[in-house]
C-alpha cells in the first residue's frame, strides 16, 4: 500500500479539487504531514483519517470553522464521525424504503385495476413530501457550505490585495 500522496492524487483520490486542499492547509484545517525537497505537499495514511473526517462533518453540514474547531479540540471521535455519517445513511434509507414501499403498494392497485382510495394517495404525497423535505435540506446544507467556502476564499484574497496596497 502506498504510504505518501502528492496533492492531486490525493484530490483525485477524495473527489476533492487540489484548490480545496491548499486552502484547507491556508486556513489550517488540513496540511499535509510533510513536503519533498521541492515542495511538493506529501500526505500519508493519518492524514487521509484526518480529511475523511472534515468530508464527514461537512456533509453533515458544519462549518470549517465549525470542523476546525471540533478537530482541533477533539471534541468528538473519529468513531464517534462515522458513527453520525452511518446515523444519517441510515436516515436517508428509511426514507427512500418507506418512498418504495408506497409506490410499490399504488402499482399494484392500479395493475389490479383496484380503485384507488384517497389515502392511498395522500399516504404517498406524504411519504414524498419527507422524502423532497430530506432532499432540500441536504442541498441548502451543501449550498451554504459552498457559499462560506467562497467567502473563506474571497476574504483571503481581500488579505492579500490589502497587503499588496501596503
Amino acid at each position: 500500500m502506498r504510504r505518501h500522496w502528492k496533492v492531486g492524487d490525493l484530490a483525485k483520490l477524495a473527489g476533492l479539487t487540489v484548490r480545496t486542499l491548499r486552502f484547507y492547509d491556508q486556513i489550517g484545517l488540513f496540511s499535509p504531514s510533510a513536503q519533498t525537497e521541492s515542495g511538493h505537499r506529501l500526505y500519508n495514511e493519518s492524514d487521509l483519517s484526518r480529511l475523511q473526517q472534515i468530508v464527514s462533518l461537512k456533509e453533515l453540514g458544519l462549518s470549517l470553522e465549525e470542523i476546525k474547531s471540533v478537530l482541533n479540540d477533539g471534541q468528538i471521535s473519529p468513531l464517534e464521525i462515522i458513527n453520525l455519517q452511518m446515523a444519517r445513511i441510515k436516515e436517508q434509507m428509511k426514507l427512500q424504503q418507506m418512498l418504495l414501499e408506497q409506490l410499490q403498494h399504488v402499482s399494484k392497485s392500479i395493475q389490479g385495476n383496484a380503485p384507488l382510495a384517497v389515502e392511498d394517495f395522500t399516504e404517498l404525497l406524504q411519504v414524498m413530501k419527507k422524502s423532497h423535505e430530506a432532499l432540500v435540506i441536504e442541498r441548502r446544507t451543501r449550498w451554504e457550505q459552498r457559499l462560506d467556502m467562497l467567502g473563506d476564499f474571497l476574504a483571503v484574497g481581500e488579505e492579500e490585495s490589502k497587503s499588496k496596497e501596503e
